[in-house]
């Protein structure tokens, strides 16, 4: 709406690669609706132009054509949709994909290809000859220690967020180009969204784009872009994850509690928003990508998004030919377009099928390996140990939750470079991206997996189970948990017989359940020792409480001695009930739920305090 023509060119970049997408990888990428909800009359020429505006860009290369919706067709699309006000809505087609597997994929073709792979490597230095022009660099191995040095005709820096780092080791008067911008995500039960079909909402409380989507069996929902700094393991703030969730409760029906303890996870990823070095100091940032030479020789390739990856490296792999002079090595222009990565030759859509025909899977298992493994699923079935059920024959799973299996961990670490357990949950899988307290739970069955694999000593696996519940911090982790050290000793064995995961006594736990179990019982029994009978020979259903006795109630019960009064009349009055005297044991019950949930939400700054946010027109949005 904006002809904005660096906008123009990235969508139909990206919508020429989208195709490339499911043409190269099909078993990683699918197509997914997504509805724009209306909820004014006016909105519906205006949202239509500009899907089919996008319709016309993706020309012969679009997935399939936008279409309205009817207020009942998008409720029976979306059941989950507030439809207080609701006009009916426009669905548009994007595409998705897991792109930790797709990573993997890509990294395997590149070794099938004759790529040299190096894992948790790290340049500390780079080398150069008597005119200045670099020669190679040096390298240190980050988990033994170990330095060394490679020499190289050209060295090309795709670091992303770390662009800077490299360029100012290249030279230390080096200005950034780089605005890191972080998004924040949190992960949802599955029942949040249907199973086939996205939402999004372009005009949330402070004009960020806002999306909710189905994805690897919950549901994710995300902002657009806030300047950050670049750190390895960004953390998301709790005030961004309590603002998602306001935005999400805007959108829902009412009936639906957006609670604080159905986030599954919560992370933060940097984009590298890139500002050309060669371009005037006003000029905006983008999601496009650039590329530039230093006088050195270094080839810089930043900016860009997922969706272009390939149409990037074409272009950076044609420049570095030229720059480095390697013409009399090509022997073909670029034929990635062609290329399908590895797992694709032999997968069909059904091919699950034939995984539980032979192997004796769960069908979710199946469905999950084929989808994520493509054609290398029957390899990591071949890893599978039988289960010792009548039904599935193989694949122990990981956790009964998702289909996750042992065979995945045995397979990343012969096939895919698998290291450390972070690698593992949240590098070749996403389990922790999709529930970090569950990831917590099997991390000491993946290092025990891993030790067999790698030959870990006892001190490794502690080194492993500390560093993995570390990261898992960094996933949305409730703060204070911790995983004990894989017990070596009778009485570290003892020690891990009587606590398990423990929490320290300042942690705060982000439950699913609002309460534990055998609490709802507890809190009866103290209803009881303070509710009147509404007349003689009241029933229990008939007892109630007080209002003035809820106060003593919450200072004698434990858990809720600490509520304040201001907590307290704010929960009754988002509940309906401040003009109430009286309460029966639902409608406390309710407010105890209410109580729990106020409790776990952090101190909010000022309302007026403003966001350090990057205009939405110049994030670029989408994938």
């Amino acid at each position: 709406m904006e002809l904005d023509y660096e906008q123009y060119k990235l969508v139909k970049e990206a919508l020429h690669e989208r195709r490339i997408f499911l043409q190269t990888a099909p078993y990683l990428s699918a197509m997914l609706p997504i509805m724009l909800p209306i909820y004014k009359y006016w909105q519906v020429p205006y949202y239509w132009v500009g899907c089919k505006m996008y319709d016309v860009l993706a020309g012969k290369e679009n997935m399939e054509s936008s279409y309205l919706m009817s207020k009942g067709k998008a409720l029976e699309a979306f059941p989950m949709l507030n439809q207080e006000g609701l006009v009916g809505a426009i669905v548009y087609y994007d595409g998705q994909h897991n792109d930790s597997r797709m990573n993997m994929a890509l990294i395997m073709t590149a070794v099938q290809h004759g790529a040299v792979i190096a894992n948790h490597v790290e340049v500390t230095d780079l080398h150069k000859n008597s005119e200045g022009k670099l020669t190679g660099a040096a390298v240190r191995d980050n988990l033994t220690g170990e330095s060394w040095g490679i020499k190289a005709k050209g060295i090309i820096n795709a670091t992303g967020p770390f662009t800077d780092s490299l360029l100012k080791l290249d030279n230390p008067s080096h200005k950034p180009i780089v605005q890191p911008s972080s998004g924040v995500h949190i992960t949802f039960p599955s029942y949040y969204s249907p199973r086939t079909m996205g939402l999004l909402d372009p005009q949330t409380s402070d004009g960020r784009v806002i999306f909710f989507l189905p994805w690897q069996g919950n549901t994710i929902a995300g902002t657009t872009d806030a300047k950050c700094e670049v750190e390895r393991e960004p953390k998301a703030q709790e005030e961004d994850i309590q603002w998602v969730l306001e935005e999400v409760r805007r959108y829902l029906s009412p009936d639906i509690k957006v609670r604080r303890g159905d986030v599954l996870s919560a992370w933060s990823g940097i984009r590298p928003l890139v500002r050309n070095p060669n371009a005037a100091s006003t000029e905006g940032l983008v999601r496009n990508h650039m590329i530039h030479v230093s006088e050195s020789g270094l080839l810089t390739i930043a900016g860009g998004k997922w969706t272009t990856y390939r149409s990037m490296a074409e272009e950076t792999v044609d420049e570095a030919v030229k720059v480095f002079g390697l013409e009399n090595r090509v022997r073909s222009g670029c034929i990635t377009e062609r290329v399908r990565l590895v797992g694709s030759d032999g997968w069909t859509r059904n091919m699950f099928i034939g995984l539980i025909q032979r192997y004796g899977l769960s069908t979710d298992v199946a469905k999950h390996l084929s989808e994520n493994y493509g054609d290398r699923a029957w390899t990591v079935c071949s890893l599978a140990e039988p289960t010792g059920e009548s039904w599935p024959l193989h694949g122990i799973r990981l956790t009964p939750q998702y289909p996750f299996i042992e065979a995945e961990i045995r397979y990343a670490c012969r096939h895919e470079y698998a290291q450390t357990a972070v690698d593992f949950i949240a590098r070749r899988c996403r389990l922790a991206f999709l529930n970090s307290q569950t990831a917590l739970d099997v991390l000491p069955r993946v290092v025990d997996v891993m030790a067999g694999e790698l030959g870990w000593s006892s001190s490794r696996k502690r080194k492993e189970l500390q560093e993995g519940a570390q990261f898992l911090e960094s996933m949305g982790l409730a703060p204070g948990v911790e995983v004990l050290s894989a017990p070596h000793t009778w009485l570290e064995w003892a020690k891990s017989a009587v606590l398990g995961m423990k929490q320290k006594p300042d942690g705060r736990m982000y439950s699913r359940a609002q309460f534990e179990a055998g609490e709802v019982d507890s809190l009866k029994d103290i209803f009881a020792t303070r509710a009147k009978g509404a007349g003689d020979g009241g029933t229990e259903g008939q007892l109630r409480v007080q209002k003035e006795d809820i106060r003593v109630i919450l200072r004698e019960t434990p858990g809720y001695e600490n509520i304040r009064s201001k907590e307290l009349e704010y929960v009754l009055d988002e509940a309906g009930f401040s003009k109430r005297g009286d309460f029966d044991f639902d409608e406390f019950i309710e407010i105890c739920a209410g109580l729990k949930e106020v409790s776990l939400q952090p101190l909010r700054r000022g309302a007026k305090e403003e966001r350090r946010s990057i205009p939405v027109a110049r994030s670029g949005g989408g994938v």
